[in-house]
């Protein structure tokens, strides 16, 4: 017999989550298995393909947060501001696997773990930025204090990401400039195009997942932390 409550209790692990794990793991297996070496970098290029779609995954989740954070300001619906508080922790995983990512892919080709370049900073600072944003939350126990001051800080860290993406022309820069995300038409063959194209499709999918999951467990969460003062 099914108890009262089985129903309301959100399910993380459903269909949808599912099905992005396997998008992922399979986009994982073509990189790995079927994607060729780039005739330079060798196998440390294959990073490529985790370490950009991890960061158009960041980028994604941060504009959920601007939006959703523009909309509580606009007109003070919590349920906007649990799903901005969703997707910034998504963002922030995110962020970290672009830090991680990116030091794993330099040190072959440059030789060293971190270089103090443009890019590399301004991604360190937002990860910083994000970071607060989820201290920020934590450190306030008035409901719409906390809603109002963390949708100003997300609004603001949205805005770095533009920035993000053109220091590279902006600034004198070690990192590569981009060969997919351009004016002009990509500059990966073929069949890398293909396998960066699954794996971009593969993380939004999963970042999308991943917020709708946290979004979920939200109200339960709140409940456990023994909700908050209006």
């Amino acid at each position: 017999m099914t108890s009262p409550n089985s129903h309301s209790k959100p399910r993380v692990m459903d269909g949808v989550m599912l099905a992005a794990l396997a998008a992922v793991a399979g986009a994982t297996v073509r990189i790995l298995m079927f994607t060729p070496y780039e005739a330079i970098q060798g196998p440390a290029q294959k990073i490529y393909y985790i370490h950009v779609p991890a960061a158009m995954s960041a980028y994604l989740a941060l504009a959920v947060v601007a939006v959703m954070s523009i909309v509580y300001l606009w007109l003070h619906d919590e349920r906007s501001d649990r799903l901005a508080e969703s997707a910034a922790e998504v963002s922030f995983m995110f962020t970290t696997v672009v830090l991680i990512t990116g030091p794993l892919w330099a040190k072959p080709i440059w030789n060293t773990w971190w270089s103090w370049d443009a890019r590399l900073n301004l991604t360190l600072f937002l990860w910083f930025v994000t970071a607060a944003y989820l201290v920020l939350r934590g450190a306030i126990e008035q409901d719409a204090m906390r809603a109002r001051y963390s949708a100003v800080l997300g609004v603001l860290a949205a805005l770095l990401v533009p920035f993000i993406h053109l220091s590279v022309y902006l600034f004198r820069t070690m990192h590569p400039m981009p060969i997919v995300l351009k004016p002009s038409a990509p500059s990966l063959p073929r069949e890398m195009l293909t396998t960066f194209l699954a794996a971009t499709l593969a993380f939004l999918f999963f970042c999308v997942a991943l917020i709708r999951a946290r979004y979920r467990l939200a109200p339960l969460l709140r409940k456990s932390e023994g909700g908050g003062n209006g």
